[in-house]
């Protein structure tokens, strides 16, 4: 015999309350799992400029990095990286390591492999110890939906050299160029991205800045690497037609620096 109607939907709302203390409870334990994961992260995250110790300020800030491999390397992205470094005037491009006491520790690095077509970069350490190296994630295995953080200097300049993370989801995975319904629209970037680099980034719904270009964006829980943030590379695309551009953010796959430092190898 069949409950009544009544009773079916008493019975749907008493596991629905016995549900939500559950489902409550996974908020503080994500907290936690991201509050552990960042004391593993932020060592690992760099400010990318140049250093000349005449002018005032000596280092301008120009990006975020991440230390991978060996711990020598830090990757970023290539657009971060200045047009020319004039060495004349003793000018270096350099890291920045915060500090608690917000000046950081200055080390020098050289390029040593960029990606233009994925707008990526890796520098190395000239010297002295290595950094903690973040862990890279295999690729393929980020979905839509998917928890995600990201720790970096959004404002560099302003703010000063203290990491800031955020948080967000994957809001979609989608290319990395959309054609323009009107022609006055395209410019030879988009062109050539749409004819020859086909390939797909991560949208966030998470804000970030250009200082966050080149943040790690990774799995809050593990503390693994997915995607490198991108602020400008990809909105040149995306969103070149925009006044006032969104405040979506979006990220290359992690698989694309896997293959630039392998390349190296």
């Amino acid at each position: 015999m069949n409950p009544r109607p009544e009773t079916r939907a008493r019975r749907r709302l008493l596991a629905c309350a016995l549900a939500l203390p559950a489902a409550l409870a996974l908020a503080p334990i994500a907290r936690a799992e991201l509050a552990s994961t960042l004391a593993r992260v932020k060592p690992s995250v760099v400010a990318v400029g140049t250093y000349q110790r005449t002018r005032s300020p000596a280092f301008l800030f120009r990006g975020t990095g991440f230390a991978v491999g060996d711990g020598m390397l830090v990757a970023t992205n290539a657009h971060v990286l200045p047009d020319e470094i004039d060495g004349a005037k003793m000018e270096g491009l350099v890291i920045v390591l915060p500090g608690d006491d917000l000046t950081g520790a200055v080390r020098p690095v050289r390029v040593v492999a960029t990606e233009r077509a994925q707008d990526l970069a890796l520098l190395r350490l000239e010297g002295g110890p290595p950094l903690p190296a973040l862990r890279l994630a295999g690729g393929g295995g980020v979905v839509e939906g998917q928890e995600v953080a990201f720790t970096g200097f959004p404002i560099g300049a302003v703010l000063g050299m203290t990491p800031v993370t955020h948080r967000g989801i994957v809001s979609a995975i989608t290319p990395i160029a959309i054609p323009q319904a009107n022609s006055r629209d395209l410019n030879p970037a988009l062109i050539r991205r749409l004819a020859t680099d086909p390939f797909r980034v991560y949208q966030l719904d998470a804000t970030a800045y250009p200082g966050n270009s080149g943040s790690p964006l990774y799995d809050p829980a593990s503390g693994e690497v997915i995607g490198v943030l991108n602020m400008v590379f990809v909105k040149s695309t995306k969103e070149k037609v925009l006044a006032d551009p969104s405040g979506i953010s979006y990220a290359i796959p992690v698989e694309y620096l896997q293959r630039l430092i392998a390349g190296r190898n």
